[in-house]
């Protein structure tokens, strides 16, 4: 995706401890402190675009760009468009559509992008993906990738909900495929997910819940179901 190879380090500091800096967080105590007063205020509330961040918890690209990170694993969609039996096909596109998840040990959030900005892939393994910015506030994009298999929309909105030191976020666009030589039309929903320890503590990500993808032209459908993790994250 552009940014193989790259090491996330401490900025303030070596490589030594890099392990030691992951489990502690990425506040400064006192950075903590402040933080907390000021978002303590939007407890409940949905903070999607109404609350400045601070640049500590960003990651150097733009939503739109990480929303290009689903088209890694396209050969998946590219053989379920050959796939003749209906099962295996419907097999074979839900692990496309898992397969963005690993990304989420990526705590830092992208920047959001400005109204009316683009991003394009051209040629990536064959797929062409261009996303655009169409609604600032609240923030929703729109993105459409194709190749000689599929073709693929996307129409993304969230929700979140301010929990103190945790927000839960919750899907509200929609994802389409269509499968180039049968025409079959795949829709997908994704779980909710939650974002924990935003100011204490290791951040982690989590989606409990159904993840539902729907074969619109045959009536299939894969309904899958993410455990919730423990207390501490994926290590327990």
């Amino acid at each position: 995706m552009g940014y193989e190879g790259l090491e996330v380090v401490n900025p303030e500091g070596g490589q030594d401890d890099a392990e030691e800096e992951a489990h502690r967080g990425r506040w400064r105590k006192e950075d903590q402190d402040s933080y907390w007063k000021m978002m303590q205020n939007y407890i409940g509330a949905d903070v999607t675009s109404m609350v400045t961040l601070p640049v500590a918890i960003f990651e150097p690209m733009t939503m739109l760009q990480k929303s290009a990170e689903l088209m890694e694993y396209t050969y998946l969609l590219d053989m379920a468009d050959e796939c003749e039996d209906p099962y295996l096909k419907m097999v074979y596109a839900v692990s496309w559509a898992i397969s963005v998840y690993p990304a989420f040990q990526r705590t830092w959030k992208p920047f959001n992008p400005i109204l009316g900005e683009t991003y394009e892939m051209v040629n990536h393994g064959g797929v062409t993906f261009i996303a655009e910015q169409v609604s600032h506030h609240p923030p929703m994009g729109s993105a459409y990738a194709e190749n000689e298999h599929f073709t693929y929309s996307l129409s993304s909105k969230v929700k979140t909900k301010f929990l103190g030191n945790s927000v839960d976020i919750y899907p509200l666009g929609r994802t389409r495929v269509v499968l180039k030589k049968s025409g079959e039309v795949l829709d997908l929903v994704p779980p909710p997910s939650k974002v924990h320890n935003l100011i204490f503590g290791r951040t982690w990500v989590d989606s409990p819940g159904e993840m539902v993808l729907t074969n619109l032209t045959t009536g299939d459908k894969v309904v899958l179901y993410f455990q919730p993790c423990g207390w501490f994250g994926y290590e327990n």
